[in-house]
């Protein structure tokens, strides 16, 4: 129950004698003893000391109730006067450091009413406390007439003070609760207390208003029951509430300060399976078993900064133990002085969206290709008829465009599906190994071939050989290449016996072979060879429309990679990711997806986490590494292990929190890329 704030000016305020326990902490917070109240009041109070306790004036005091339902409270004062009451016992003055609204336990306020030492001039300060009582509260005598009636009840009921004091409560009320289902009758009947009764009683202009009601019996200082007292506030409003968020679709519930669930809805019993009698008052850690705790949480966070999170993806565990993706947003609660509360979130299901998702992917995918761009989709359209032909084919395209990915769909699509698929860099070999990887070698071929060895040719027989960057071989092993597809034989280094060759040949280059014939640098023969079938791949900033669809379908394949749930990237990283040209293409953007993977701590990815390029930040977090070419992921993991070194100034359990990993796994990263520690500190 809470008593609620006066008038600004101070000397407005009535000081109620409230007999509250407290215990007493001095600065910091060590243990002085215990003390009682004489009164309470929003700027101050009198106590009176239960020991032997040396209080001077000035004195910093922590106060901390000791009544049920106030325990989690602290009072911070200062002593204005002390008085001694002889045997070391003292009474002093204390003025509070901050407006204090008192939260009053229904019990401790009803204790008051009743109390033996209230005498009649201290009637003016109980009407205080019942006057400042946001719920209506009355007492009646044991012939039922109305005994007290606060200014609550008034505005509920639209009945005076003046005119309910001393009438039957019957009269006042007409409750539906009246006659033999009477509340009161059956709480002084038993003299135990009855709460969170439903009732409608009758407005005096006739309305019925649906309440919740609380009683309890009066007792004299011999324990006879004397009458009793009720409270009862006005549902509907609260109705409204309920019904408002039990329609909602988002599972919707809130916590208190010490992160016990206050509230629950309909939607939130349905995604957890948990209903809302077993949530309340629980933690809520104990409900979800969220993949994020801690300081990343959602609810967390917002109550610790005070600002609203939105758009943050985890997964919650149901109560059947089954893994639930969600789309979280979560905000602080004030209560009217600007006192942080408690918190509130919403959270949704994302199974549906995950499976509208996939579908989506399922018709703008062909094998591993994922595209909306019509450039690409006319290349979905014949692919499947280039699969079942056994023609040669050539893929042009920049590098990163994934031509490896389009020979392996001809491959999976074609009838050699069964057989192996062979890939090879030419331009990563020089002649001599380039031939013994292609064709093998005998033994005795080299100073140091002890053995036969199979090649490329013989591994791929049956299936399907891809020569990347086949612009970048010799004009020799042209012509060995150009004998290989007309003759379809080949020889082993070291052999003069031919051997027959089984392959298809998918061929692949991010060089104009059509320019290097003409310059003499590349056979025409070989290339009208290779030429037989040409698919000519477009660089991503010719398909801007694809990068969120790849995007997201990185985000979701890290996240299985790697176990985490980083829900997808915000907008306005996303508009900072389409003004990039991607000179390293589709390569180039799988590697920034994966840095800000690897900064991001959960929920959405943000332009604080993209690499220096996109990132809004002044200053240079990554070394000074700038993304402008595209770079090998392992050099990206370089920078941003470093940057996080820097951030954390080499605190390495820090570090290993940011980045998600263990401290071996960072030792091991330290020491493969070769991280120095900066000058005067201890590596």
């Amino acid at each position: 129950m809470r008593i609620k704030k006066r008038p600004a000016d101070r000397r407005a305020h009535v000081r109620a004698p409230l007999t509250l326990m407290f215990s007493l902490h001095d600065q910091p917070s060590r243990h002085l003893g215990t003390a009682m109240s004489r009164d309470v009041h929003p700027h101050g109070m009198q106590l009176e000391t239960k020991g032997p306790l040396a209080l001077q004036r000035d004195q910093a005091l922590e106060l901390r109730p000791m009544e049920r339902g106030m325990a989690d409270e602290v009072i911070r004062a200062k002593v204005r006067w002390v008085k001694s009451l002889g045997s070391g016992r003292q009474s002093c003055g204390l003025a509070f450091t901050t407006e204090k609204d008192w939260h009053l336990p229904v019990s401790t306020v009803i204790r008051a009413l009743h109390a033996p030492e209230q005498a009649p001039p201290t009637q003016a300060p109980l009407t205080f406390i019942l006057d400042s009582i946001v719920d209506g509260v009355f007492s009646i005598d044991t012939k039922w007439r109305i005994t007290s009636f606060n200014r609550a009840a008034e505005k509920l009921t639209g009945w005076q003070r003046r005119d309910a004091i001393g009438k039957p409560c019957r009269e006042v009320f007409q409750s539906s609760a009246c006659d033999d289902d009477c509340v009161m009758a059956r709480s002084m009947a038993d003299g135990k207390p009855l709460e969170n009764r439903s009732v409608f009683i009758t407005h005096a202009d006739g309305r019925r208003i649906a309440t919740t009601i609380n009683t309890v019996p009066l007792r004299d200082d011999k324990g006879v029951i004397t009458g009793g007292v009720q409270i009862f506030r006005d549902v509907n409003s609260a109705m409204d509430h309920a019904m408002i968020l039990d329609n909602i679709g988002d599972g919707v519930f809130t916590v208190d300060t010490r992160w016990k669930i206050t509230s629950f809805n309909r939607a939130a019993e349905k995604i957890t399976g948990v209903t809302a009698a077993e949530a309340l008052g629980k933690s809520c850690s104990d409900i979800f078993h969220a993949s994020i705790s801690g300081e990343t949480c959602a609810i967390a966070h917002s109550m610790c900064t005070g600002k609203p999170e939105s758009s943050r993806c985890i997964s919650i565990r149901t109560k059947d133990d089954k893994k639930v993706p969600v789309s979280i947003c979560a905000a602080p609660i004030y209560d009217g002085k600007g006192n942080l509360v408690g918190g509130v979130e919403t959270f949704r299901d994302l199974r549906v969206v995950n499976y509208l998702q996939q579908r989506l992917f399922r018709r703008n995918s062909m094998a591993d290709i994922l595209s909306k761009s019509p450039i690409m989709r006319k290349i979905f359209t014949i692919l499947p008829l280039v699969a079942q032909s056994a023609s040669n084919v050539l893929i042009l395209g920049e590098s990163g465009t994934g031509k490896e990915l389009v020979a392996r769909a001809l491959h999976d699509m074609s009838l050699r599906s069964k057989g192996p698929f062979v890939a090879v860099n030419c331009g990563a070999l020089p002649d001599t190994l380039l031939e013994a990887e292609l064709f093998g070698y005998k033994a005795g071929a080299f100073t140091d071939a002890k053995q036969d060895r199979e090649g490329r040719f013989a591994a791929a027989a049956g299936g399907t050989m891809l020569l990347d960057e086949i612009g970048d071989i010799s004009p020799a092993m042209q012509v060995k290449l150009l004998r290989v597809l007309e003759s379809k034989t080949y020889e082993p280094l070291g052999s003069s016996r031919p051997c027959q060759s089984d392959v298809r040949i998918i061929a692949a280059t991010n060089q104009d072979l059509e320019q290097a014939v003409q310059t003499g640098s590349f056979r025409g023969d070989l290339f009208y060879r290779l030429n037989v079938v040409k698919l000519s791949l477009p660089p991503l900033r010719e398909r801007m429309e694809d990068l969120p669809l790849l995007v997201d379908h990185f985000v979701q394949k890290l996240d299985m990679d790697k176990g985490r749930d980083i829900g997808g990237v915000s907008e306005e990283a996303l508009r900072t990711l389409m003004l990039h040209d991607y000179p390293g293409n589709i390569r180039e953007l799988q590697n920034i997806i994966e840095y800000a993977f690897i900064l991001c701590p959960g929920g959405m990815i943000k332009p604080e986490h993209l690499p220096a390029p996109f990132s809004p930040r002044e200053t240079d977090d990554t070394g000074g590494a700038f993304f402008l070419e595209p770079l090998p992921l392992a050099e990206i993991e370089k920078l941003a292990v470093t940057a996080a070194l820097d951030r954390n100034n080499w605190r390495r359990m820090a570090t290993c929190r940011e980045l998600g990993i263990t401290k071996d796994t960072l030792r091991r990263k330290i020491s493969s890329y070769r991280i120095p520690p900066p000058p005067n500190t201890r590596a």
